[in-house]
């Protein structure tokens, strides 16, 4: 069960996801530090404003008693190469120094299934569904520098052996009024390995959520964060084969044609299922509950 007076800092708080994180957390109970560099609107914690990669600005996180560390500030996938590396890799290098010496033991890392190349046109998976644990093949440069968060991470944690470091490859965030993707949706898409992996922000908060509230385990783990159905209202198969076209032919697609599994999703889930006691809520099939109220 989760501690409900640990106190989590959240950077990136006034993004997409972070803004709807921030309640999340103070809703569950939670003490909640917000750090931005942007107005957030919050009222049930602490505002700290100041960027991650400052050392001045971290400073005011000194005597707060931060038992967790939730990161999701970065640059994303439109930036150039030079903001990606300083940025979203050496300003988390610096964060995480800056958190590790304040004494902070656990940290939930925003990481993307950008990592495994997926942003690129020509990407082709080692296999289906694809693993938490899948090579960076990335010739995109917010991929590779997501890849460089996680070796950050793998990093200080083989350093400070007794911190526990979560990373989750994030799917493509869906907003609470998108639309399923239907048939010409889905034959429009030239990245479908990124755009069919989604999961949406109601389940990205849930997560984040029973990732905070876990005790300290000291290890690293590495977990896709994607719905386990597919963003799509025609099967898995039939979906790759629309967006791919010919290139279908050179992926094994046999899992899909398992019974049960014909709306699966195109990344394995079995890893944070089983971590975190999750289930995605919303089946991307019809964004809608999967049975009775979600909350």
């Amino acid at each position: 069960m989760m501690n409900q007076k640990k106190t989590v800092l959240v950077t990136g708080a006034s993004g997409f996801i972070g803004s709807r994180l921030i309640a999340s957390l103070a809703k569950s109970g939670f003490n909640v530090v917000a750090l931005s560099r942007k107005d957030v609107d919050f009222s049930d914690g602490k505002v700290v404003f100041g960027d991650f990669a400052s050392l001045e600005d971290l400073r005011q996180l000194d005597g707060l008693g931060i038992d967790v560390v939730i990161h999701l500030a970065g640059v994303t996938g439109d930036a150039n190469e030079e903001d990606c590396m300083n940025v979203n890799v050496a300003g988390t290098s610096r964060f995480m120094r800056y958190m590790i010496d304040l004494g902070v033991k656990k940290y939930v890392i925003a990481s993307s299934i950008a990592v495994v190349g997926c942003l690129t046109a020509d990407f082709m998976p080692d296999s289906l569904p694809i693993a938490d644990n899948h090579r960076c093949n990335s010739s995109n440069v917010y991929g590779l520098s997501k890849y460089f968060v996680e070796e950050t991470g793998k990093y200080f944690q083989k350093l400070e052996p007794s911190i526990d470091v979560t990373l989750f490859r994030i799917g493509v965030v869906l907003a609470e009024q998108a639309i399923p993707a239907d048939r010409e949706k889905i034959e429009s898409m030239w990245r479908p390995f990124c755009t069919l992996g989604c999961i949406s922000i109601h389940d990205v908060l849930q997560a984040f959520t029973l990732a905070a509230g876990l005790e300290v385990k000291p290890s690293l783990e590495i977990m896709n964060l994607v719905s386990d159905t597919v963003y799509s209202t025609i099967p898995t198969k039939d979906a790759l084969s629309l967006a791919l076209g010919d290139r279908a032919e050179a992926l094994d697609l046999s899992y899909y044609e398992i019974p049960g599994n014909e709306y699966a999703g195109i990344y394995q889930t079995a890893k944070v299922e089983r971590t975190l006691d999750f289930k995605a809520q919303i089946d991307l099939r019809t964004m809608k509950p999967v049975s009775g109220d979600v909350k």
